[in-house]
């Protein structure tokens, strides 16, 4: 499962920091972003600090087409990325706010929408078929 956005600092950490405590190792999460800061955001890592997620060993990733191909499920977290998934690979875009220069207040209704975003994905992706 693979977490896009344009800096790899805000919502693809949230969201992938989210779908790693979850997924409880049934799913390889990663993330990255098509123009990556150089750091993440302080406020994303307060906000999963809350709910006891340390990410503050993460750094934004430049996505390449090595990522993409690594990837059965491609989540954009922001439209008009021109992210092309592999054959085969499923691509969703999740529409989310911009959460510049939110504080953790305000972040938390977006961490609490993407996190029931995410337990809905990993349950459709984990559940058995036939």
């Amino acid at each position: 499962m693979l977490f896009v956005c344009e800096h790899n600092a805000g919502r693809s950490q949230l969201a992938a920091g989210l779908a790693t405590t979850r997924a409880v190792g049934r799913v390889r999460v990663l993330s990255a972003g098509t123009h990556p800061d150089a750091q993440v955001d302080e406020v994303m890592l307060a906000s999963l600090a809350e709910l006891g997620i340390d990410r503050s060993d993460q750094v934004p990733t430049r996505l390449t087409d090595d990522l993409i191909a690594q990837a059965d499920v491609i989540v954009a977290v922001k439209p008009d990325l021109g992210v092309v998934p592999a054959d085969g690979a499923q691509l969703q875009t999740w529409t989310l706010p911009e959460p510049e220069r939110w504080d953790v207040e305000g972040l938390r209704p977006l961490r609490d929408f993407l996190d029931q975003k995410v337990r809905t994905l990993l349950k459709d992706l984990t559940r058995p078929t036939g």
